[in-house]
Parts: C-alpha cells; sequence; structure tokens
C-alpha cells in the first residue's frame, strides 16, 4: 500500500517524518520510496526559484546573527563580505537557509554540512598522515534535506565562475559537472557496502583514479606538493610565534591576531590565560584516552585571539600555542566558538544541547578522516560569559586552491571532486538508495540544479548590492582591507 505525504504551500515534505522509517526499510523499499517521491516532488521542481516578495531582508538577517558575536569584529566581517559577490555568499549562508526552507524538498534527511560552498572543500592530513579531500567547516552542521547542501555547493560554482569571467556556456557546463558528479557517486553509494563508506578514503591516490591530474590545479596549489606536507603545525608555529627575552608567545598582528595582554590590562589577561587552562583540562575529557595521552605530551605557552573565514568572523576565536613537554615540538590548537546552526531555526533544535558537540558529532558522521584532537568544550570566554567552543588543530596540512581565479577546466575539476565528496557524506547517514532511484539516471537533476544556481547567482549579486548600500548609507560599518 502506498504511503502518503502531507506537503506544504511551498510543495516540501517534512523531513524529519521520513527519517525514522529508513532503518527498517530493505533495499526494494527505499527504492521504491525513491521513485514515488520523485512523481510527488519532481525533479523539475528542485529549479525553482524563490519568491522574491516573501524573502526577509538580508541586511536585517546579518545585523541579528551579528548581535551574539563580538561587535568589534563586526566591521571585519562586513568589510571582507563586500570585498566580492562570492565572499559575500561565503558570508550568507543564514539568508540562503531562510530562502531554501521556502523551497521544495523531497523529505529525504541526511547530517548536512549547511555551509558546503565550494571554498569549504579542501586537502588536509588523515590520522595516516596522508593528505586526503574533504569538507572541511561544520559549524552549521545538523541532519537536514540533502539538497541544500548540493544547491549550496552548485550557486558556488555559479557565483565563482562569474566572478573569474567564464562565459555562461562553461559555467553550464561547471554546474551541470558537479551535479552529474554527485548522481553518479550516489548511485555508485547505493550499490555499495554500507561499511565500505566507512572505510573509504578520498586521498591522493583515489583522487588520482578518478580524476587524473585533479590534485593539480593549474591556479593554486597541489594536493600532493611538498607545500601542502609543510602547511602543518611547525608552519603554523613559526608564522605566529616569535621569541621575545628568550619566552616563546604568539606574535601580535592585529587585528587578525591579537595577544591576550594587548585586548585587556595585564591582570585580567593573566586571569584569561589561567580560564584558557582549564578550558584545555575539561576540552580534555571530550577526547578518547589515546588522543588525551597525544595532549597530555604538551603543556600551555600562550592564547591569543584569531580572526578567522568570512562568516565565521566574530564568534570568539583563540588561537592557543602549547610545546611539547620532552622535546620543542609545537601544537597550535585553534578554540572556536560554536553557536545555533544557521539551520536550526527551519529544521529545529540540534539533538545536542552543546553546540561545540553537534559540530564534532556532525563533522564525524561526514568526513572520511577526522583532525585527531577534534573536540568541544564549555566555557567562559575573555569576556567571562559561558559558550560552547570546539577545538582543532590549527592547521593540518591544510590545502585551499584559490577558487576565484580558477579557469573553467580547473573548476570543472574541482566542482566534480567536491560533489562526489558531498555524496559520500551524505551517503553515510542518508536513505542512500532512496536518493540515488529518486535521482535516477536522465540530466534532469543536473538542468534543475543548474537552473535554480543561475537564479539564485542573481538573488546573490542583488544581495550583495543590498549589503553594499547599506554600508554607503551608514546602516553598517566595514572594516576594509583585511
Amino acid at each position: 500500500m502506498a504511503r502518503t505525504f502531507t506537503v506544504d504551500r511551498y510543495g516540501r515534505i517534512p523531513v524529519r517524518s521520513m527519517g525514522a522509517r529508513h532503518a527498517s526499510r530493505s533495499a526494494a523499499e527505499e527504492a521504491a520510496a525513491g521513485r514515488e517521491t520523485r512523481h510527488r516532488v519532481p525533479i523539475d521542481r528542485l529549479g525553482r526559484s524563490l519568491w522574491v516578495h516573501d524573502r526577509p531582508d538580508p541586511v536585517t538577517l546579518l545585523e541579528n546573527q551579528g548581535s551574539t558575536r563580538d561587535l568589534n569584529l563586526l566591521p571585519v566581517r562586513f568589510g571582507r563580505m563586500l570585498t566580492s559577490p562570492f565572499a559575500f555568499y561565503r558570508g550568507a549562508a543564514a539568508i540562503m537557509a531562510a530562502d531554501l526552507t521556502k523551497l521544495p524538498n523531497t523529505g529525504f534527511q541526511a547530517q548536512v554540512c549547511g555551509d558546503a560552498h565550494v571554498a569549504n572543500f579542501g586537502g588536509f592530513v588523515s590520522p595516516e598522515h596522508t593528505i586526503v579531500f574533504e569538507l572541511n567547516d561544520f559549524d552549521e552542521t545538523l541532519p537536514g534535506p540533502w539538497e541544500w547542501d548540493v544547491k549550496r555547493l552548485a550557486t558556488s560554482l555559479e557565483i565563482a565562475g562569474r566572478q573569474g569571467g567564464l562565459s555562461d556556456k562553461k559555467r553550464r557546463g561547471v554546474v551541470r559537472a558537479a551535479a552529474g558528479a554527485y548522481q553518479s557517486a550516489m548511485r555508485e553509494f547505493a550499490e555499495s557496502a554500507y561499511l565500505d563508506l566507512w572505510y573509504a578514503r578520498p586521498d591522493t591516490r583515489e583522487i588520482a583514479r578518478r580524476w587524473g591530474d585533479a590534485s593539480r590545479f593549474r591556479t593554486g596549489s597541489r594536493l600532493d606538493s611538498p607545500a601542502a606536507r609543510f602547511r602543518d603545525n611547525q608552519r603554523a608555529y613559526e608564522k605566529l610565534s616569535e621569541t621575545r627575552h628568550g619566552e616563546v608567545r604568539l606574535r601580535n598582528t592585529p587585528p587578525i591576531v591579537q595577544r591576550v595582554d594587548d585586548l585587556m590590562p595585564a591582570d585580567e589577561a593573566a586571569l584569561y590565560a589561567s580560564a584558557m587552562q582549564e578550558i584545555l583540562r575539561a576540552y580534555a575529557d571530550s577526547l578518547s584516552d589515546d588522543r588525551r595521552r597525544v595532549l597530555d605530551k604538551f603543556a600551555y605557552r600562550d592564547v591569543a585571539r584569531k580572526v578567522v573565514g568570512v562568516g565565521s568572523i566574530g564568534l570568539r576565536t583563540s588561537v592557543v600555542l602549547l610545546v611539547g613537554r620532552e622535546t620543542s615540538e609545537p601544537l597550535v590548537l585553534q578554540v572556536k566558538e560554536a553557536g545555533p546552526s544557521v539551520l536550526e531555526p527551519y529544521l529545529g533544535r540540534s539533538a545536542y544541547s552543546h553546540h561545540g558537540r553537534r559540530v564534532v558529532e556532525g563533522q564525524r558522521l561526514m568526513q572520511g578522516s577526522s583532525d585527531i584532537l577534534l573536540g568541544w568544550v564549555r566555557g567562559a570566554g575573555m569576556d567571562g560569559v559561558v559558550r560552547d567552543y570546539y577545538i582543532r588543530q590549527l592547521w593540518d596540512w591544510r590545502i585551499a586552491p584559490e577558487i576565484e581565479s580558477m579557469t573553467a577546466a580547473d573548476l570543472n575539476v574541482m566542482g566534480r571532486m567536491c560533489a562526489w565528496t558531498l555524496a559520500h557524506a551524505h551517503a553515510r547517514t542518508a536513505s542512500r538508495i532512496a536518493i540515488a532511484a529518486y535521482l535516477g539516471d536522465s540530466d534532469r537533476f543536473a538542468t534543475a540544479i543548474d537552473e535554480f544556481s543561475v537564479a539564485y547567482g542573481d538573488q546573490n549579486q542583488r544581495d550583495y548590492e543590498s549589503l553594499l548600500a547599506a554600508a554607503e548609507r551608514g546602516r553598517i560599518i566595514e572594516q576594509a582591507g583585511i
């Protein structure tokens, strides 16, 4: 007997209504559910654009998001977002979340990134000490519609292509190739043994097998280059530290990195340094015994405030320098505030009351390999307010190709790599068989995602111009050139 679904006025099936049934369905039942959903929510509807009159003001959304952040850093955030439509898009996850919730979705749930734009993918070191290509930002992760991640990725490729001066035809090729790569990857994962999804590692050898010279972007860093391997804790240590009067400490380079004793009186700075050591001790409880043993080999040395990314600016973030107790080996950790996901107003609160844990658990679900020192903690920040944080190594052989200056060929390859990686992340937690059956093997999905990316690229341009106008009128204050 066919099931019926309640579809709201936007053509959406409530996402959470279907997720609980996945575990009890056979492969045949999941495939049937995917085909049935294709009739109820035709693939073409995924290309539907927005009802502009029904949108909240994008600048107001950004202002509301900033109300809980470090107000001193908001001008830096706005300054970075105003540098280009692509930079604006990177910081506008909250705006897109508000838009996506009004559009049709299939109702199939996955653990989603929530901010899966192309610049949030890159190379980094795995626990096995090899370079892998993965998603690397999970601040907004939450269970939700898999389509939202695909649309955010595709639109980022469209906007990056526009900024790089690519023709309409070349951008269409890039976006459709990415959508097709997601579709074919999901079919591949639907046919795979479930445990194989957890053993798969998109390392440089696998990348070479699938995409040939994909790791050798002409306008960015090679994933397997010596420079990639040099960008580790030693590199972070050399870039961020200095020796003063025989003591190693973090270098003061405001406003990107500011020492605590430059931000507050000496007595308050000493108290915060002591509080940070307490935070590190509490964070150790979130690690497994073997990882805690690694952390125990290092001693606290210094702490500073750090400005990171675009969308994350204003979140309270510290960089902490530790040094090996037995050697001079450095360990540089990032302690980053974790607040509610931008998806929560539309998908409901996380199952985790601790937002740092929400980020960490989401990352572990979606990534094939995660930082061995990834953990969470709740503690007092510089202002004495208790907040949630997650902690990881600051640099871990991370490689981020220069997206905005890529050729069409490079962006095409990058898009396909990102799409395959995203499908792999979704397949670990979603009804992959149902999604694959829904997508089928026609080009309708690529066409729909392409249509959406063009429409939302136009919308992003209008929103960017709204922020420019707000800056010109003095509604917001920007700090440019940082």
